[in-house]
């Protein structure tokens, strides 16, 4: 490729600022952000007029209704979410446990008389008398305690399309919303089903209010990166981690 090196120079394709170069050219390409097959508009679905009568006022399928409101309810039409979304979650658990043992042997008599054995004597000291008597004592205990708690919210306001509509009439949404501010990338991913008697009349519902939601708020770019931890950092944290 001529972006590494060309024949006429082979010195220039062992220069490593034009592999830098050409890295640097790749990973632009790379970021270029792109539509989710998943969340992408579905299209309205083609109706077939009946052919022009002539002679006739008032043609089949090109009639327009003038008591007719704006709301989505056709696979295709539009509907703006209203995104209130706000949850608050904490959790804390303890945990103690304790153990004693204790064993305890006499030593064992024969004949009346207890049984003994001498130790060999070894220089500097002198042998000594011993018996099978013998205790143990063991002592475990556990103590762990766990302190959880969470708050997430999300506001703001997404516009997605009709992808199809259920036999009692509910419409099943989704969309996306990608925004590009200097050098990072938002994504805003929804997806849900809507009951037509939620939706106001100016064509907007609550995300409160959709059921089945699936809302996706991502971000790539310098800023992400910043805030992310390292390949190293995930590791120690990780479960592989033994300690």
């Amino acid at each position: 490729m001529t972006v590494f090196g060309s024949t006429r120079n082979p010195a220039r394709g062992n220069n490593p600022a034009w592999w830098l170069l050409g890295i640097a050219l790749l990973a632009g390409c790379a970021t270029t952000p792109q539509q989710h097959a998943k969340f992408a508009p579905t299209p309205p679905l083609t109706e077939k007029l009946a052919p022009a009568t002539e002679g006739a006022i008032f043609q089949a399928g090109r009639e327009i209704s003038l008591f007719q409101d704006t709301k989505a309810r056709r696979v295709g039409d539009m509907i703006t979410i209203v995104l209130v979304e706000r949850t608050q979650a904490s959790k804390q658990a303890s945990t103690n446990s304790s153990k004693d043992q204790q064993v305890e042997l006499e030593n064992p008599t024969l004949l009346g008389a207890p049984l003994t054995f001498r130790t060999p004597g070894m220089l500097p000291l002198n042998g000594r008398d011993l018996n099978l008597g013998t205790s143990i004592n063991g002592t475990r205990s556990f103590t762990g305690e766990g302190d959880s708690s969470q708050s997430n919210q999300l506001n703001g306001q997404i516009t997605v399309t009709v992808a199809d509509v259920l036999p009692n009439g509910n419409l099943i949404v989704r969309g996306e919303k990608s925004l590009t501010i200097n050098q990072g990338d938002e994504t805003i991913q929804f997806a849900g089903i809507v009951r037509p008697a939620d939706i106001g009349p100016d064509n907007t519902v609550l995300s409160t209010l959709v059921a089945d939601a699936k809302i996706s708020y991502t971000g790539k770019g310098t800023l992400a990166d910043a805030n992310s931890m390292g390949w190293l950092g995930r590791f120690f944290n990780s479960k592989w981690w033994p300690f």
